[in-house]
């Protein structure tokens, strides 16, 4: 298996082949944009892993201190905002993550209608014609 980071062809898309990149970039933002020729999907590939890695690694630490805070958290006689104060210091670079992929999927969005409208209309070419 060969895998390859080169841009696709950048040569006009079949409508087909656009709506493949399209749903490859809503999966992982930055690939599909890559698959389609687009120079900008190596900074929003880049981002999409940047943010994985993020909401990933400081998930896992997030979980391991909420198991380990547990009765401390859910103590009736703690001091709520001391509470959310440190849910909050556990949980920020998770959702920092979070939201990075967010905007890369936002980013990749965009991308996508710029990818719907250079592929052309004309798909009459390939479809059999119809019964009546």
């Amino acid at each position: 298996m060969k895998i390859s980071l080169a841009l696709g062809n950048r040569e006009a898309l079949s409508p087909q082949t656009a709506r493949g990149c399209v749903a490859t970039n809503l999966a992982l933002p930055g690939f599909g944009s890559l698959m389609a020729g687009r120079a900008i999907g190596y900074a929003q590939a880049v981002f999409t892993v940047v943010a994985f890695a993020l909401t990933v690694v400081f998930g896992v630490k997030f979980i391991l201190w909420g198991l380990m805070n547990w009765s401390k958290i859910h103590d009736p006689q703690a001091d709520p905002v001391e509470t959310m104060v440190a849910f909050w210091h556990g949980a920020r670079w998770a959702l920092l993550g979070m939201a990075l992929f967010a905007v890369s999927w936002l980013w990749a969005l965009a991308t996508n209608a710029s990818i719907l409208r250079a592929a052309p209309k004309n798909e009459e070419a390939g479809k059999p014609p119809k019964l009546t």
